[in-house]
């Protein structure tokens, strides 16, 4: 089905572009949407549809949090949110068209499906979505069409807006039906209850819970949880070979995958007894904008459970700090960033007080702290410190005689607090350090 209008084109829309000061966005869309919006609207137009796809994602994440869910879903919603508002520009340009609702606009419903997200939350984001694009639209309109032909303008945006939101509808109800329907009959679906019963600490018969996953879960687990922040296409069949791949490296021989969604899949691996080696970012060769987070091996039903929640802990911490921890981050090497970074404003607190001037989100504080740590951490060895920073022995004397001198205090005074704070430092960045700029901690007045 196809939306149809007979109703003249709205030139002001040629004239659409970006706030000024805002920064450039990059496209959701595929690259063939993109150029053919382009070819057609011309490239401002677009990046205003761009900027307004990104702002609607957000507003019905606000308004609708279910549908959110972290930084992978919430670029498949924006692809949508894009899709439709790019489809909107492209009817109100050429209203007699006869132009089918974009395939990218209805991915992330499908996602919803397999999440089982209601749908009157996915309805409700519609509305929403409707709502506020029509708001743009109209604001866009009163500032550029010509003042005799506002009303009109005003008359067609509503028009041609509330048929496209009456059919996107019914396809989005049509798709997330179907959906859950091929959902429930599979396998895959039983599979997901029955882990989710697990991870949710409900009784389940071990024996006959082991046989429908084709798992054992009596043995030895190691959780990941893989995902990738710019989903594509075959997004969740990237997913899932690379989530396998990742077990085999690790020594795991049987393996579970989950998907949740297109852009997320969870998975389990048997390791053998001798532990499984560390990854690294370079023995990985996947597609880039993939990510995994690995729980600690555990052992036995519970275990399968806590390795789980090790995964999810090490996704908020990458999440918090996503420049600087890898493509491949362990558990056991952010174990307690994770812990202590559960009240984060507190944690900011806490290593503002205990760092004082070295919590500054600069280059030269880092440096010092980087030091200072991996000092303290080489029971106060300047020699290993020196290999490990692959700098002269001169120069660490030099960083901790002025790191201790912005700290106020004698290293020995709060050992263990100082200690923590520069783990989390070291961990999640400018998630828990101060802008540069901010000048208002005085970093000797907590100690005189």
């Amino acid at each position: 089905m196809t939306v149809h209008h007979t109703s003249g084109p709205a030139d002001w829309i040629y004239q659409l572009a970006p706030g000024h000061g805002d920064a450039p966005r990059t496209p959701a869309s595929s690259a063939h949407s993109i150029t053919e919006a382009t070819d057609r609207l011309g490239p401002q137009p677009v990046a205003w549809a761009i900027a307004v796809g990104d702002e609607l994602a957000r507003v019905i994440i606000h308004e609708v949090p279910e549908l959110g869910g972290g930084p992978a879903p919430y670029e498949t919603l924006r692809m949508g949110t894009e899709a439709a508002t790019l489809y909107a520009l492209l009817l109100l340009a050429d209203p007699a068209a006869d132009r089918a609702i974009p395939e990218e606009s209805l991915l992330g419903d499908r996602e919803f499906a397999r999440r089982c997200l209601g749908l009157d939350k996915v309805l409700r984001g519609i509305r929403v979505a409707h709502a506020a694009l029509t708001n743009a639209l109209m604001a866009a309109c009163q500032e550029i069409a010509p003042l005799p032909e506002r009303a009109e303008q005003f008359r067609r945006v509503s028009e041609l807006l509330f048929g496209f939101v009456d059919e996107f509808s019914s396809r989005m109800t049509a798709e997330y039906l179907a959906e859950h329907d091929r959902w429930l009959t599979s396998g895959a679906a039983a599979r997901e209850e029955t882990v989710r019963l697990i991870l949710g600490g409900q009784p389940v018969r071990q024996e006959a819970a082991s046989e429908l996953l084709a798992y054992r879960l009596e043995g030895r687990h190691l959780a990941v949880i893989a995902w990738c922040d710019s989903p594509t296409a075959d997004a969740a069949g990237d997913l899932q070979r690379a989530a396998v791949e990742l077990l085999h490296r690790r020594r795991c021989t049987s393996t579970l995958i989950i998907p949740t969604g297109r852009t997320t899949v969870w998975a389990w691996g048997e390791p053998h007894t001798a532990p499984p080696p560390t990854g690294t970012p370079g023995e990985l060769p996947y597609q880039e904008g993939i990510r995994f987070a690995c729980g600690s091996v555990r052992h036995g039903l519970p275990g399968f459970r806590q390795s789980h929640e090790d995964a999810q802990h090490t996704v908020r911490v990458m999440q918090l700090n996503p420049g600087s921890t890898g493509s491949v981050v362990d558990y056991p090497d952010v174990g307690l960033a994770a812990l202590v970074s559960a009240d984060l404003p507190a944690l900011r607190r806490f290593v503002s007080d205990e760092l004082g001037a070295l919590a500054a989100d600069s280059r030269h504080a880092g440096q010092l702290r980087r030091t200072l740590r991996l000092y303290l951490r080489n029971e106060r060895s300047l020699t290993v410190a020196a290999a490990q920073l692959h700098v002269a022995r001169n120069t660490v004397t030099y960083r901790v005689k002025r790191a201790q001198e912005l700290l106020g205090h004698d290293l020995t005074d709060r050992l263990p607090e100082l200690m923590t704070a520069l783990e989390a430092a070291q961990t999640l960045g400018p998630a828990v350090l101060r802008p540069e700029e901010d000048d208002s901690h005085d970093g000797a007045s907590r100690r005189s």
